[in-house]
């Protein structure tokens, strides 16, 4: 590890993923869930996503230690059908419910052309595409719907109600990485906010709103406020279907009924997250991969057009080979919970 000027600190990926599984298990995280938690750390520090890497972790820590969420929790297949199936986080991390979800939906899908995964009583997932983009590695069209505790009003209201609630999806790709939109139904993530605030610098004014319903450009009064939904009421009308796919088709807390990931207060979140894998070839004998391509390259040779996730995989080639940056603070705090964990 090297620092950087006189407040950075630089990591290769290897000792992001290293230093991010020995917080976890020093604040009382299985082995089994810390590696998947800080395989999902490091894929967000590789894609450019720090609001869900690093950052993260002393939040991940701090609810570890004050039961927000377990870190012991077994999650466990509570119902299954032919095409569906329930999995129980059983208030733990959401990511090992998530792979043992896709443990058996992937063999659904292959057999029955769709499957569909509902994981309920969950925690923060990180990035959602992420998740997904497993799923079109495996050969499927993959779409995820992921509630959060409250940060959006109701369109015309002033009280946050959903939460940023993030829709992904991602498809396969013949000879390039998978085709992944990853996006919240609000202007941005709140991780994006908590950066802001983090490093004290202001927002732009169609971010958020503050307690009082007002435009602000203040991350702290954003955070005590709530976000503003993406193209307006569009954005709300997302985040309703969200509600609908992770909360109440899961039986997982609606977002108004969720603590909050960002402090130390109240009980389990316990959100949810829904999940559709679509093998392509169960809907007709076409290529399916040449009409990606096709639909792809009608949109690159536009001048000016970039793909959703561009940005992202040529983030992930650059940073194996330069490592990432994070604030000293932030790696003076990793240390901090690490060490001083009980």
């Amino acid at each position: 590890m090297s620092a950087t000027g006189a407040s950075l600190v630089t990591l290769s990926l290897p000792q992001v993923d290293t230093i991010a599984f020995e917080a976890l298990r020093a604040n009382g995280t299985s082995q089994e869930s810390a590696r998947s938690v800080a395989a999902s750390i490091v894929a967000a520090e590789a894609e450019g996503i720090h609001s869900h890497g690093l950052l993260r972790l002393p939040s991940y820590c701090g609810h570890l230690k004050c039961g927000k969420v377990d870190g012991q929790a077994k999650p466990a297949v509570t119902l299954q059908h032919r095409s569906a199936l329930v999995v129980d986080a059983r208030q733990g991390f959401a990511h090992p419910a998530i792979d043992l979800g896709f443990e058996s939906l992937s063999p659904m899908a292959k057999e029955n052309g769709i499957a569909a995964l509902a994981v309920t009583n969950s925690y923060n997932c990180g990035v959602v595409g992420y998740h997904v983009a497993k799923l079109a590695a495996d050969g499927f069209v993959a779409l995820a719907f992921v509630n959060s505790p409250a940060a959006i009003a109701p369109w015309g209201g002033a009280k946050a109600l959903f939460g940023t609630n993030p829709i992904a999806m991602a498809v396969p790709r013949k000879s390039d990485d998978p085709l992944v939109i990853d996006q919240s139904s609000s202007v941005v993530a709140r991780g994006e906010i908590m950066v802001h605030a983090r490093q004290g610098t202001p927002i732009p004014p169609d971010w958020a709103l503050d307690s009082d319903g007002k435009p602000t450009t203040d991350a702290q009064a954003a955070l005590a406020g709530s976000m503003l939904p993406a193209g307006g009421h569009k954005g709300a009308g997302l985040a309703i279907l969200v509600e609908i796919m992770a909360a109440a088709l899961t039986g997982a807390n609606f977002s108004f009924n969720a603590s909050s990931f960002a402090d130390n207060n109240g009980p389990p979140p316990k959100t949810g997250q829904f999940f559709v894998a679509i093998s392509p070839t169960a809907f007709g004998q076409y290529d399916f991969g040449e009409r990606i391509e096709t639909l792809v390259t009608a949109i690159c040779t536009q001048p000016g057009t970039r793909l959703p996730g561009a940005k992202r995989s040529a983030s992930r080639k650059d940073k194996l080979i330069s490592g990432i940056k994070i604030s000293q603070s932030l790696y003076d705090d990793i240390v901090r919970i690490t060490k001083n964990s009980g």
